[in-house]
């Protein structure tokens, strides 16, 4: 009897771990499972807050240009509470800089905007617009980014990245904010499993179709400075749009690299061919009367 009780007290507690486990609720981690709310409320929220703010700017005099432009991109967060321009009748949010001064020219300054949202197929982002004014104030360049994908091994080098050329000697501030054609654009996002940092991976929802692309918001997270070696590469290959398709990429290899083995065989098709007309020719003399 002694040695019966251990055994049955095992069973029991054996029991009760069962039936916990059928009991339990299913542990989903935070960044896997499905939004709280719908991302097009969340748009449309955004949208409503920045047309009722009141705008403080309307013309390109009124703005404060004391900030001077960061020397490397500096992270800026554009939304509610953040002053709203009026300018062509559009309300948007801005950023206002003055241009370094005594700077070799050209230079680039680099553009960064972050995704808003968890889930990647419904996020949407700031997309910038740009304009160049001399010292009195005057437009000399305006200019709609292209924003780009480039997904890093980092969240620095992770996002929609965008730059501008700055070669003009009478260029002294910069004005940023958003269009009303960039506010309703959208921009070419392709998806890649394998190249998505550690960080962004699991806050991503992968499409099966591999690519789609991203609404444009009226806020949002920007990088904006000076281009530095980091968002340059970025930059530089970054992915713009769809790729035209091909041949593949081993026979576009054939075409433009002379690989020996293809020289190898023109000069044997040459030889071969050259032989048999030479043959032929031989032939049809000694069949000849």
């Amino acid at each position: 009897m002694p040695h019966r009780f251990p055994t049955i007290a095992a069973a029991l507690i054996a029991t009760v771990l069962l039936g916990g486990c059928h009991s339990a609720k299913v542990l989903i981690p935070p960044n896997l499972r499905p939004p709280s709310e719908d991302s097009a409320d969340v748009l449309k929220t955004a949208k409503q807050q920045l047309q009722q703010a009141t705008p403080c700017c309307s013309s390109f005099a009124d703005f404060s240009y004391g900030s001077m432009l960061p020397w490397q991109p500096q992270k800026f967060t554009l939304g509610s509470g953040s002053m709203v321009a009026n300018l062509n009748g559009v309300h948007s949010y801005f950023l206002a800089f003055r241009l370094p001064t005594g700077v070799k020219l050209p230079y680039r300054v680099a553009v960064k905007s972050e995704l808003i949202g968890r889930w990647l197929h419904s996020s949407y982002l700031f997309a910038p617009t740009v304009v160049l004014l001399d010292e009195g104030f005057q437009p000399i360049h305006t200019e709609d980014i292209e924003l780009c994908e480039h997904m890093g091994w980092s969240d620095e080098t992770t996002g929609a990245f965008g730059n501008l050329k700055i070669d003009d000697d009478k260029a002294r501030y910069l004005l940023v904010y958003s269009s009303a054609a960039q506010q309703t654009g959208k921009t070419y996002w392709e998806q890649s499993p394998a190249s998505v940092s550690n960080t962004t991976a699991a806050t991503l929802q992968m499409n099966s179709k591999g690519s789609f692309s991203i609404p444009h918001g009226p806020d949002g997270t920007l990088w904006v400075g000076m281009m530095n070696k980091t968002y340059a590469k970025a930059v530089d290959n970054a992915i713009c749009k769809k790729a035209k398709p091909g041949d593949g990429v081993l026979n576009t290899l054939r075409t433009a690299l002379p690989l020996p083995w293809n020289a190898s065989n023109a000069s044997s098709n040459g030889t071969t061919g050259n032989a048999g007309k030479t043959s032929d020719g031989g032939n049809s003399t000694s069949g000849s009367p």
